[in-house]
């Protein structure tokens, strides 16, 4: 199976994260509808961490990873994936906070466009 170059791969980790699909006219309004909704879902990801409520956490880690992968954002459904991983491993809880805040990282650069917005 040929790999899919990856927009943003290899790029600054502040830069802006581009879909797979930002090209693709049919998919752009729901594209940015994903991205809009993204600062619910992170302020859900940090509540559940304050809480330190892993099923909850397990949970959002889950829906974005599908989510994500629809959208045509695989640095997101990676991130989410190794998260609900480690939540199912019983991970340290060093190990879940360094996975929390790079999939936090990532959904926050989430863009809908390639100039940003």
């Amino acid at each position: 199976m040929e790999e899919r170059a990856r927009p943003n791969e290899g790029s600054q980790s502040d830069a802006p994260l581009l879909s797979e699909y930002a090209g693709d006219a049919d998919m752009v309004e729901l594209i940015t509808y994903f991205v809009g909704e993204m600062n619910n879902r992170v302020q859900s990801i940090e509540k559940a961490w304050q809480e330190q409520d892993k099923e909850r956490l397990r949970d959002y880690a889950h829906q974005i990873k599908g989510a994500a992968a629809g959208y045509g954002f695989p640095q997101i459904t990676d991130s989410a994936a190794k998260l609900e991983r480690e939540l199912n491993e019983e991970a340290t809880i060093a190990d879940l906070s360094e996975r929390v805040e790079a999939l936090i990282g990532l959904c926050r650069r989430a863009t809908a466009s390639p100039d940003g917005k």
